[in-house]
This record gives structure tokens, sequence and C-alpha cells, in this order.
């Protein structure tokens, strides 16, 4: 339970801006890395002008989307990606067959729930690329990433 309080503090201290988030301190755990990599990316939507609506949605029982976001008629489903380093190959390439089904499965549940005929839905997937030497890390926002699916 230790991590958990610690991801707790870092949550409180980033939502209530108490935390720079150009210098802090990477996570050492992988699940930490992770949690850290979504909340450096919606701080980054929401100084682009991003409204997040939404952080680890499950709109049904196997899927999970990351971050969901709304700027005008538009809403983004995010796949955030977070790696310490680029030494064997940018995080998106994480993103394969399988988690494109999944992340489609879960758009197409969400889209059913929240019927707006008025919205624009695309996929986005945001990289975060830490650094050791508590340089800022690298925000990469890959804008239609992927296809929603209609089948499977």
């Amino acid at each position: 339970m230790h991590w958990y309080y610690k991801l707790r503090s870092l949550w409180y201290a980033l939502r209530y801006r108490k935390l720079d988030t150009t210098t802090a301190t990477v996570p050492s755990t992988p699940k930490e890395l992770g949690i850290w990599g979504e909340e450096i990316a919606a701080v980054w939507l929401r100084r682009h002008g991003w409204r997040i609506i939404g952080r680890r949605v499950r709109p049904n029982r196997r899927d999970e989307i990351d971050l969901i976001a709304l700027k005008r008629d538009i809403i983004i489903f995010i796949e955030v990606k977070t790696r310490s380093s680029e030494y064997f190959a940018r995080p998106a390439s994480a993103v394969n067959a399988a988690k494109r089904r999944a992340l489609s499965r879960a758009a197409r549940s969400f889209i059913h729930k929240h019927r707006d005929p008025q919205m624009i839905y695309r996929f986005d997937i945001i990289e975060v690329v830490s650094h050791p030497d508590d340089t800022p890390p690298t925000i990469r926002h890959l804008e239609n990433a992927i296809a929603i699916r209609r089948n499977n």
C-alpha cells in the first residue's frame, strides 16, 4: 500500500498545482510511471485548451481509456504511453493490434452510452518520455493515431 500513498500525494500535488510538472521526480515503478505520465499528459492538454472529462474510464468490464478530453465539438479518446527512455522504440509502438481493438471497443461502448450526434470522436496517443537528468519530459501528441473500428 506504500505506493498508493505516494501516488495519491503526487496526484494531489499535480491537481492543486503544488508540483511543477517540468521538474517533478520521475517515479521508479512501472505503475507509478504510467500514472505520472497520465498526469503530465492531462496538465499538458489543459494548457493547450482541452478540458479533461474522464480519467481511467471503463465504459465496459474489460477495457479502459486513459483520458477523455473535450474541445468545442471534438471528443478525443487518449491513450497515454510513458517510457523512461526511447532506447528500444518510441512509446506509441506499444499500441499493437490487440490494444487498438480494445480501445475501439471501449470507445464504441462510451459512444453508445453517451450518444451525441453533434460530436466528432477521434483517437489520439500522447507519448511522455521522462529524462533522468531532471529536464522536462518530452511530450508528443499524435492526433488521429487510431481509427475506431466498427466490429470487434
